[in-house]
């Protein structure tokens, strides 16, 4: 094989490790989903309360804490691979994060808002909203220097639990902004219709600028075996601080753990880490098991891993999709047969979630597999959005 050869091998395994984990915390985003159509009686808090919680929905929902944080760094990290193609001279990624940015801002609001709710008369600015920003941010700063960039990243993911304390009363000077940036709330509201900042976005910027200063680990010019040790180390080295930090509560999280009255409460009130906004100890746990994911599939290419990496490649598409057969199949299984938890329809066990969310997976796979390939061959830049 010559040089050439093998550059373009490492660079498709590379890529493939990248929609791999994205279709892996994917499929975890479609349990959590599914739990919040059909197991909804039983809502949880942020962070749980591991006194009402079984653990086989704090467990669930713990799955699902991996998708934001894998979601936003790999949007950083395309963005690198994006402005440094392989074999070809390197490109700005301003036009493309800004357009992208903007657009899935407005999935958000026009599309994504009514496939949850089914209604507008509350937008609820969620995941979408925060990677959108995200990209916007990304897309003036990725012009700063590359050590600027990771120190900016760093600064932010580790900083901004400093800034708990800092909070605004509705109608305060700086609430809305607050609100936005680092604290949860509605930032508008009327008889008819209501904003809420469900994610705040400061966190998720730190997050992106993180992906986005980790492009070079994967950039065409390093081996796999280079790369798989950065990836080890860094995260052996993260959840070896959360051990620590966690361990004799010193910083990273606002909600201190406590023995409990059993050994898995315990557990679970170690992990029980807040995502709104994402705590430090809830970004080293989540990114440090990613780069132990990408460690692994480095090098792995099968027929199981191919099925994954198709939920990864089309993300749009999917997210779309599984969220539209949630709604129509709730409000249908609702019509006939009833609720049966107050105005709710529900599940009676947590594994009916899952099983359900594995039948969804099934049948989804074949519709995002031909659109991941439709969209690999499409020369429409629209349909590379998706």
């Amino acid at each position: 094989m010559t040089t050439m050869q093998t550059s373009a091998a490492n660079h498709a395994k590379r890529i493939a490790s990248i929609d791999i984990l994205r279709g892996l915390v994917m499929l975890f985003m479609l349990v959590d989903h599914v739990r919040e159509r059909y197991f909804y009686h039983q809502q949880v808090g942020d962070p749980m309360d591991v006194d009402i919680t079984s653990p086989q929905l704090f467990f669930t929902r713990i799955s699902a804490h991996f998708c934001a944080p894998v979601f936003v760094f790999l949007t950083g990290l395309s963005a690198w691979l994006y402005s440094h193609p392989a074999n070809k001279p390197a490109r700005s990624a301003t036009p493309f994060l800004f357009k992208r940015g903007l657009f899935i801002i407005f999935i958000e609001i026009a599309v994504i808002n009514w496939l949850w709710m089914g209604t507008y008369d509350t937008l609820w600015l969620q995941v979408m909203w925060a990677i959108g920003v995200s990209m916007v941010v990304l897309s003036v700063l990725c012009h700063l220097p590359a050590k600027l960039i990771l120190a900016l990243g760093l600064l932010i993911v580790c900083g901004h639990n400093l800034l708990s304390p800092i909070s605004f009363a509705p109608g305060e000077t700086g609430y809305t902004l607050w609100a936005i940036l680092h604290d949860r709330g509605f930032i508008f509201t009327s008889e008819a219709f209501r904003i809420k900042a469900s994610y705040p976005v400061l966190p998720w910027i730190g997050v992106i600028l993180l992906g986005y200063s980790m492009g070079p680990v994967f950039s065409r010019n390093v081996a796999s075996p280079q790369r798989k040790k950065v990836l080890l180390g860094l995260a052996l080295s993260m959840w070896g601080v959360l051990l620590v930090m966690r361990g004799f509560n010193i910083y990273g999280e606002v909600m201190p753990w406590e023995t409990q009255a059993t050994a898995i409460q315990t557990a679970m009130d170690f992990i029980n880490f807040t995502k709104y906004p994402p705590s430090l100890d809830f970004v080293l746990l989540t990114l440090g098991g990613a780069f132990l994911v990408l460690f692994a599939l480095d090098t792995v290419n099968n027929k199981f891993t191919q099925v994954i990496e198709s939920f990864g490649s089309a993300p749009m598409f999917f997210y779309i999709v599984h969220l539209f057969v949630l709604l129509v199949s709730y409000n249908l299984v609702l019509e006939l047969a009833g609720p049966n938890y107050g105005d709710l329809f529900a599940f009676d066990y947590i594994w009916q979630v899952w099983l359900v969310a594995a039948f969804m997976a099934v049948v989804l796979y074949f519709p995002t597999k031909a659109f991941s390939r439709f969209k690999h061959n499409s020369t429409n830049p629209l349909v590379k959005y998706f």
